[in-house]
């Protein structure tokens, strides 16, 4: 027991695994980033939800899922890092709805469901897992996770398990109203009917798209900038294809730009790569100068998709002016 992580007296033994001082870098696509305080993978849904109820109030908390879209710092997290594994990693189909553990993978999802009869294609080509997708309303190929929602499982800081159904959420381009110390913990998805051969020959097209547009295979944290507009007319937002992200950093000349190992992708100019020792300073700096050579080209402020947490350990990062 740690009492510097649990409240005191509270009598809480926990079935899961805790480590202190815990290497956070080797855990994300992008390879960089300090250490966490503590990390904790919970031995399932009740340990979960106890070991919520039992630490103290003050602690901070992050969920890891994949490690795909994220930024871990070169400081490290001054808190908690919860890690789920196997036990919330299920996929059960049935009729046209996909039940998932938080911590499956999006395009294991996608391939199940398609398996079933169950149009979830689009999620093939999200990095990730569900849980991080459905609070960040990921989606592509004009498909949101909140297109597909049924209901989601989370623990909240108090440790309850709530589920909530999809006309309890408020959902836009890229963010949800989930609440950010909500812990997701299961989702349910609906699709549409279809033959399972033409479901596996869409996924296949999706990524062979993917493979001629966008640099797979080196680390990188997928979509670095939100669109400034997004697809789905489920939002109600206009499709003005000149105001992708990737384009207007490709005409602000930004394609292919390095500093040190951090590199913008000659590929796909939306993707920042770790060509191998980058630290995440170098990464994020990087991020910042396209963000403040795009405003100052184009006058609109990109916002950040990837995720950053963690400490600084270089002089503050300089950020664009907020648009």
């Amino acid at each position: 027991m740690k009492p510097e992580l649990f409240k005191e007296a509270s009598g809480f033994e926990y079935r899961g695994i805790l480590k202190s001082n815990c290497t956070l870098g080797s855990r994300s696509w992008l390879g960089v980033g300090g250490n966490a305080n503590w990390l904790y993978q919970p031995a399932d849904l009740d340990d979960l939800a106890e070991f919520i109820r039992n630490i103290n109030n003050h602690i901070s908390y992050f969920v890891l899922g994949a490690g795909s879209n994220l930024i871990i710092r070169d400081g490290g997290y001054r808190g908690l890092v919860i890690r789920l594994g196997r036990e919330f990693s299920h996929i059960d189909c049935d009729n046209n709805q996909v039940t998932a553990g938080a911590f499956a993978k999006d395009s294991q999802i996608a391939i199940n469901a398609a398996q079933s009869g169950i149009d979830l294609t689009f999620l093939r080509t999200i990095p990730g897992t569900i849980g991080g997708a459905v609070k960040m309303n990921a989606g592509c190929y004009g498909s949101y996770l909140a297109d597909h929602l049924v209901r989601v499982g989370i623990i909240t800081r108090n440790g309850d398990l709530k589920y909530l159904a999809r006309d309890e959420l408020e959902f836009s381009y890229r963010s949800s109203s989930i609440e950010d110390d909500a812990i997701v913990v299961e989702v349910v998805l609906k699709g549409e009917s279809g033959n399972p051969d033409r479901l596996m020959e869409r996924i296949e097209s999706y990524l062979d798209k993917r493979n001629r547009t966008q640099p797979t295979g080196l680390k990188t944290a997928g979509s670095t900038f939100r669109n400034p507009v997004g697809y789905s007319s489920t939002f109600d937002q206009d499709d003005d294809t000149e105001l992708l992200a990737w384009k207007l950093i490709d005409k602000a000349g930004m394609r292919g730009m390095r500093k040190g190992d951090a590199q913008i992708s000659e590929k796909h100019p939306n993707f920042l790569l770790n060509l191998g020792n980058a630290t995440a300073s170098q990464i994020e700096n990087l991020g910042e100068m396209v963000r403040r050579v795009v405003y100052q080209q184009s006058g609109t402020m990109l916002e950040w998709e990837v995720k950053r947490i963690g400490e600084l350990v270089h002089p503050k990062i300089h950020e664009g002016r907020q648009g």
